[in-house]
């Protein structure tokens, strides 16, 4: 009976970890609950059929995967007459390539809905008769199909340059050889360009292709994200350049082979402005996963990691003290950017009412574990009452010149209390930290400020985590829940996330204040919090979401990690009060920003919005 109960408890448990916000985790809410009331035998029910809902549903991913294939591409030939019909320049280098995918990535292509194309293929000297027959074959087969074959064997910079040498059009894509287009995807690119002429790079969505042609693992991609893109390329297929900007900085360039897209790209970027980058929302690529490819697995060609790294180290190279290195994941990078000599002061600020476990916990973790040096603490006493926090805050002021404790003698307004703060801080640099917040490694401010000082950048936060080392706060996604919600909340600590997206530094719409940096001119630039209307609720998102209207990217970066404790000080919106405070909250944010919260331009539309787990939007 004991050993059956542990085995009843373990799934209820993978349960927990797992679901949190579906059916399963609802049902093993409730039964977990009776269990507790004696109803045992209710609740070993309850658990064992989670359990199957969660099985099933596991099973079924792929399923799931191709029914919103089937509800969402149902009008994918479906076109309009367009006026502007420029030349699409396929490019597609070709080496050894098995007869079937080759033939079906050619296949692919004369299925276009869109007819103004050309496929340009070079062949890098391929030694497989298949290879060579195919070729000849839709050679002869279409005149929009050009073949080149190459005398001996280059890699695939130098094919893709041979390829581009022969492309006539005004504008090229980039095709691998056994991969697939969409039927669609020069059609929505062409449209794209026939809405905003000016556009000179396009990119869309894409998903994998197994042997069987079984679509799976859909990337929904974040609109452009500059950060994002310098800690992995995760523009990746399908992707539309002008060929004369292409030309102009040499096409392809030999020893970065494995990352010799990312690295056109990053050349390429410079010559154009961000206002001309766009990013279509649908699949319109099949990326071939078999083994020995990328996609297959990023493991599977450690050198494209190191050929990134060279790329960005090249893009870069003007600015001398920065550095890059390989990421937390496969194929990721984190950038290092400089601080100057003379360190920024940092207010940290803190506001607090009583609550001395937490404070306490807070503050000497501050102190004993930051190895940025240049900061002062500022506590704002919101009416504390009990001696034990009194007291502890004076020995503070006393044993320690950098600490501070302004009084706030009005009812808890976060935002004005916040606001007020700034006002007396000295520190060119503002952190708002929350009193239930717990440095976890040293180098936390280091990595906030130096992303803080980048004149493109305004509010930067950091990787938070609950006591039991599930995400917290990872970033925030606008339009979730109807206002805003974190993203993977509750991931093991250690996930890759959607994409790497919980390894990598990126851009966001908004962080939460829970521990926010941001340049005290920035702060006032935009008036701070909005102690008027959002006293508790949503003032770091509106405050986000001012710096960015101004033209600021909002940033969140993994490597600054502490726990949050989350509502231990403030507790939750349990009392009728609290909750209509909370209602004129959330509609004073859908007054103000409806049309940005249903567009999160670092979300994508094809992701749930009522979960923060990346899902898709079924």
């Amino acid at each position: 009976m004991f050993i059956k109960t542990i085995q009843i408890f373990k799934k209820f448990f993978i349960i927990l970890w797992i679901e949190r916000k579906s059916k399963p985790f609802e049902i093993v809410k409730l039964t977990f609950k009776r269990y507790k009331n004696g109803g045992r035998r209710e609740a070993t029910k309850g658990i064992n059929n989670a359990y199957k809902v969660l099985e099933e549903r596991d099973a079924n991913k792929i399923n799931i995967y191709e029914k919103w294939i089937q509800k969402n591409e149902k009008d994918i030939y479906l076109t309009e007459e367009l006026i502007f019909k420029p030349l699409i320049s396929i490019i597609t280098p070709v080496y050894n390539t098995e007869e079937k995918y080759l033939q079906m990535m050619i296949e692919s292509v004369l299925k276009q809905t869109y007819t103004n194309w050309e496929l340009c293929i070079a062949d890098d000297a391929s030694s497989n008769k298949q290879t060579l027959k195919t070729l000849e074959k839709y050679n002869k087969l279409s005149k929009n199909i050009h073949v080149v074959y190459r005398e001996e064997n280059g890699h695939i910079s130098e094919a893709s340059n041979s390829a581009l040498s022969t492309a006539k059009g005004e504008y090229i894509v980039l095709l691998d050889h056994d991969d697939m287009l969409a039927p669609n995807a020069l059609y929505e690119m062409v449209q794209k360009l026939n809405k905003h002429r000016g556009l000179k790079f396009i990119y869309s969505d894409e998903d994998k292709i197994d042997e069987n042609n079984k679509r799976f693992d859909p990337h929904f991609k974040s609109g452009w994200n500059p950060d994002m893109f310098f800690s992995q390329n995760y523009i990746c297929h399908l992707v539309l350049l002008k060929k004369s900007i292409v030309e102009s900085i040499d096409g392809f360039r030999k020893g970065y082979e494995g990352s010799q897209d990312y690295d056109l790209l990053l050349r390429y970027i410079k010559k154009i402005d961000e206002k001309e980058i766009a990013h279509i929302e649908k699949i319109l690529y099949h990326w071939r996963a078999i083994k020995g490819s990328t996609a297959y697995s990023s493991s599977q060609k450690n050198y494209t990691e190191t050929a990134g790294l060279k790329s960005l180290e090249d893009f870069f190279s003007n600015d001398l003290d920065m550095t890059v290195e390989q990421g937390l994941a496969p194929n990721t990078y984190k950038l290092n950017y400089p601080l100057p000599k003379k360190l920024p002061l940092v207010s940290i600020i803190i506001p607090t009412r009583d609550g001395y476990d937490i404070l306490s916990q807070c503050i000497e973790s501050i102190l004993l574990k930051t190895d940025y040096t240049n900061y002062e603490i500022v506590i704002v006493d919101n009416q504390s009452s009990e001696i034990k926090t009194l007291d502890y805050c004076n020995e503070l002021v006393k044993n320690h010149k950098n600490i501070r404790v302004l009084k706030y003698l009005k009812p808890f307004n976060y935002s004005a209390i916040n606001n007020y703060a700034v006002e007396q801080a000295k520190g060119e640099i503002i952190a708002l930290v929350n009193n239930d917040i717990e440095v976890i490694n040293s180098s936390w401010l280091t990595e906030l400020v130096q992303h803080t000082l980048r004149d493109d950048i305004g509010a930067v936060g950091a990787k938070l985590y609950y006591p039991d080392e599930t995400l917290q706060h990872a970033g925030v996604v606008l339009g979730i829940g109807g206002v805003a919600g974190h993203s993977h909340k509750y991931f093991n600590k250690d996930a890759y996330g959607y994409f790497s997206r919980l390894q990598i530094i990126q851009n966001y719409s908004a962080v939460t204040a829970a521990c926010l940096v941001v340049e005290k001119r920035l702060y006032t630039e935009v008036n701070g919090l909005d102690e008027a209307n959002l006293s508790i609720a949503f003032n770091d998102v509106d405050f986000c979401l001012k710096l960015q209207e101004k033209g600021y990217r909002n940033l969140w970066t993994p490597y600054a990690k502490l726990f949050h404790h989350e509502s231990v000080s403030r507790g939750s919106e349990d009392t009728p009060e609290k909750q209509e405070r909370f209602k004129k909250e959330v509609l004073f944010m859908k007054s103000k920003w409806n049309t940005v919260l249903d567009n999160d331009r670092y979300y994508n539309k094809n992701l749930t919005k009522e979960f923060e787990n990346f899902d898709l939007n079924y």
